[in-house]
């Protein structure tokens, strides 16, 4: 046995339990009490102006957004608690410090995020220069070693720099992007902790007591978040917790070493990783937003083949629990046997992706690919639409009119019937052929919240499949965003009879048509109206 292996076993022995007890227990009840006291007092909050979700989301209930409230505020007295009670030396109480004020500063962007809908390229750059502030900071990975002949490789000042933020900006968007569906985020996240315990368990001991006391943090946040959830961790909570363990993985990679202490947390995040790169890829290729949000995730899929919520995400515990098995083994051996280990790794993935049905039509990937790319321009057209109707929102005086401008889009994009279901009523656009060809339409509906469900039918002779799949899905995100700019501009119901105030009269007496454009005659079509 290598001299290495006995050092962590040496390290285990004298692991003091009591402690570790204590620190988890203080995580727990530090963010439990203040989920709790959010739900009670706070339950107002919303996490947007039209009450409860982000388009997307797989929860169609309102939930508020504040979960990384409980988690940071854990953090900050589990780190105070680490400090008095280790009191580590200069350099040790320098990490600590520049690990609390870096994780803070990814908290406060997401969270400001969560307040104040950020643009992803603000979001991008900020998460950059925090990530850039670690590296100057004198935490950063500067030395590749290579597992199997255990050659050092030295980055340099420009590689270095790439490779810590590069690890720091990947590991705080993918949590973020996992986050889609009740209890899986938090849960991953809990294995990792758990294993950053046992890296730090050889490496540095008020790193350990740190990833435990979050894991108790994650514990007491799970009890809210499991399905069905009743509190979210938000942009704010994702971000912290996601680049708090790149940061901790770098910390314990021994002064800046890269051996199993970076290898062993990608096995563990080998799901999400998957997960997000075919999501950079469905999104990226036919021209959508890197960052956009949809309901194309491998937990979103588990969903619409049966499963329920409680089902899917035990499921993908699952997975990444035997992932989390391999990274444990990969760090155990030193990361000597990596090419075993990433073959088992990716025996696993392949097969939890066959039994769950989410690589069945993967033999056609090329082809798809393909016309994805295909749709590009109907992709940036359908984007330029969606921008011009949401600032046409300020111009309009009541949600009779934005409905007649979102018939303009709908019809520019391709459509030959949609219909519009909100609280108070229904309205039908179809265009004049459609009841000839009614049997020859493709037809699909987006369930929206508060009532709202808009469905789509457009010709098969003009859209395929994969086209119109694309083009309603932005067409009833464009419709969502122009409503949730309605309702904060004017504070009203969206609803058909809803109308827009003058400025400085009351409500309920004066309404005023700011703007009307002229209407294209392709939308003198049959309107239907059902209250």
């Amino acid at each position: 046995m290598s001299g290495r292996r006995l050092q962590m076993m040496g390290s285990f022995a004298h692991v003091n339990w009591l402690e570790l007890t204590v620190f988890l227990a203080l995580g727990f009840c530090i963010c439990w009490g203040t989920i709790s006291y959010i739900l009670c007092y706070w339950f107002s909050a919303r996490d947007n102006a039209q009450g409860g979700r982000d388009f997307h989301h797989a929860n169609q209930t309102t939930v508020p957004r504040l979960g990384g409230v409980g988690l940071v505020l854990a953090f900050v007295v589990v780190a105070l608690a680490v400090y008095f009670w280790q009191r580590p030396s200069s350099s040790g109480a320098t990490t600590l410090g520049i690990i609390v004020l870096s994780s803070l500063a990814m908290f406060a962007l997401g969270f400001w995020d969560d307040l104040r809908s950020l643009r992803a390229q603000w979001k991008l750059i900020a998460q950059i220069a925090i990530a850039a502030a670690v590296y100057f900071s004198d935490i950063r990975i500067e030395i590749i070693k290579n597992p199997v002949t255990e050659t050092d490789l030295a980055l340099g000042v420009v590689f270095s720099f790439i490779a810590t933020v590069l690890w720091l900006v990947t590991l705080t968007n993918l949590i973020n992007l996992i986050d889609g569906i009740d209890g899986l985020a938090g849960g991953i996240c809990l294995m990792l902790m758990v294993l950053l315990a046992n890296l730090g368990s050889a490496n540095s001991s008020f790193v350990m007591l740190l990833a435990v006391g979050v894991a108790g943090a994650l514990l007491g946040f799970l009890k809210f978040n499991y399905p069905p959830a009743k509190i979210y961790m938000g942009d704010g909570g994702a971000y912290f917790i996601g680049f708090l363990i790149g940061i901790l993985s770098i910390v314990n990679s021994n002064k800046g070493t890269v051996v199993a202490a970076l290898i062993a947390p990608t096995f563990a995040l080998a799901l999400p990783l998957v997960d997000a790169s075919l999501a950079v890829l469905r999104r990226g290729l036919p021209g959508l937003p890197v960052f956009r949000p949809d309901r194309k995730h491998i937990h979103h899929h588990l969903i619409t083949v049966g499963f329920s919520r409680e089902r899917a995400v035990l499921s993908l515990y699952t997975v990444s629990l035997v992932c989390l098995v391999l990274a444990l083994s990969v760090f155990y051996w030193q990361g000597r046997l990596l090419p075993l280990f990433t073959g088992l790794l990716f025996l696993v993935l392949i097969v939890s992706g066959h039994l769950s049905g989410y690589t069945r039509n993967w033999f056609t990937i090329g082809s798809r690919l393909g016309k994805s790319l295909a749709l590009r321009k109907e992709t940036r057209y359908a984007l330029t639409l969606s921008r011009w109707l949401e600032m046409e929102v300020e111009r309009q005086g009541s949600v009779e009119e934005l409905w007649r401008d979102y018939q303009f889009v709908v019809c520019k994009l391709g459509f030959s019937r949609v219909k519009l279901v909100l609280p108070d009523g229904i309205k039908i656009w179809e265009s004049e052929d459609f009841q000839e060809r009614a049997a020859e339409m493709r037809h699909g509906s987006h369930e929206l919240n508060h009532g709202t469900v808009i469905e789509f039918d457009a010709d098969k002779t003009v859209m395929s499949e994969m086209l119109f799949d694309l083009l309603s899905d932005l067409a009833s995100e464009t419709w969502y965003k122009a409503a949730s700019r309605w309702w904060m501009i004017n504070k009203t119901p969206v609803e058909f009879l809803s109308k827009a105030p003058i400025p400085g009269s009351s409500p309920q007496k004066k309404f005023v048509r700011l703007y009307a454009p002229a209407r294209p005659k392709s939308l003198d079509r049959k309107l239907e109206f059902t209250e």
